[in-house]
């Protein structure tokens, strides 16, 4: 079985008469009081001073602050979270739609200017023989007439 066992303190069995009465900086405990401290304000970050701000805010006021941004930044996270698949959905589709139109137009437009090309030098080349044709047409009505329109009579 197990026996308790009262252990008095030293401190409370002497008694207060034991102690000089006339001592101005009489104490109950045995700690020094100074008028040194060992703070050094200089060390301290801003984090640790705010951190030592949290007792004089009540416990109550304290988790509603906390509730409040806990509920802030998990929104804003949501909303990070859609915005960034969105883009990414936006995107993709994008590269998996607009590239190969982008590509095929630009085709188009070769094969475009290419068809124009060959109009333009099928239209001069009827335009240079048209006008070669003319030529020997005009000798033919020259000869015709007894006289050679290219070969001047002299």
């Amino acid at each position: 079985m197990v026996t308790l066992t009262e252990v008095e303190d030293e401190h409370f069995q002497s008694s207060q008469a034991e102690h000089d009465l006339d001592e101005d900086d009489f104490t109950d405990t045995d700690s020094e009081i100074s008028n040194e401290s060992d703070f050094d304000p200089t060390n301290e970050t801003f984090a640790e001073r705010l951190y030592a701000l949290r007792d004089i805010i009540p416990p109550t006021t304290r988790g509603w602050v906390s509730s409040h941004v806990s509920s802030i930044s998990s929104k804003a996270w949501s909303v990070l979270s859609f915005s960034g698949k969105g883009a990414w959905v936006i995107t993709t589709s994008a590269l998996f739609f607009g590239v190969p139109f982008a590509l095929s137009f630009a085709q188009e437009q070769q094969l475009t200017a290419m068809e124009q090309e060959y109009n333009m030098r099928q239209q001069g080349s009827e335009l240079l023989t048209a006008g070669a044709d003319q030529g020997t047409t005009a000798e033919k009505v020259g000869s015709a007439l007894g006289s050679n329109p290219a070969k001047p009579s002299l």
